[in-house]
């Protein structure tokens, strides 16, 4: 999940589609727009033999359902194929969980998909970015862009995070999980 434009790039509420990106880079994966109906670009590639369709939302992060939904029926994906991936707040800076069929966590764009979908059965990859300093607004804080000391670590966890997008999608979810226990995963 992101949000759109220059304004909101490299900041903590897109590490997700930075992940994703990552992904997509790895294979030369070029993002198109979306059919008129999905509010997405999408790189459609083929991972390890499994036919794989990456997107970044052109919504808001907080409206990510308005393009996650469409993208389900457009490509007739199973729910429980789905890999979402983006911050957390509630995680340590640097630390990873991928977990199934949980609520939004307070995160509104997890909270926008699942009321688009109707569901909480898919899976989320949640990245950590730490809590806000002091009384800083969340709201405020996901919108920052990493500090020059931050961004060594973020590479890192971007790197890692599309390691378990890859696992996920030639493995499964279960596998994938697994991938998370390295040395910065959350207990």
């Amino acid at each position: 999940m992101r949000n759109p434009g220059e304004r909101y790039g490299q900041t903590r509420h897109n590490l997700g589609a930075d992940v994703v990106a990552a992904v997509a880079g790895r294979y030369r994966a070029a993002f198109k727009r979306a059919k008129r109906t999905v509010r997405a670009e999408v790189a459609e590639l083929q991972i390890a033999g499994v036919r794989t369709v990456l997107a970044l939302p052109t919504t808001f992060m907080n409206e990510s359902g308005q393009a996650v939904a469409p993208l389900l029926r457009y490509f007739r994906t199973d729910l429980s194929d789905v890999l979402v991936v983006h911050d957390d707040i509630d995680l340590p800076f640097g630390k990873m969980r991928l977990q199934y069929d949980r609520g939004s966590g307070g995160n509104n764009g997890a909270g926008s998909v699942i009321r688009a979908l109707g569901s909480q059965e898919f899976w989320r990859l949640k990245c950590g970015v730490g809590r806000p300093p002091g009384r800083m607004d969340p709201a405020d804080f996901v919108l920052r862009r990493f500090t020059k000391k931050e961004q060594p670590e973020v590479d890192l966890m971007v790197q890692w995070a599309a390691d378990v997008v890859e696992g996920f999608i030639v493995d499964g979810g279960a596998a994938a999980q697994q991938l998370t226990g390295g040395p910065n995963a959350a207990s």
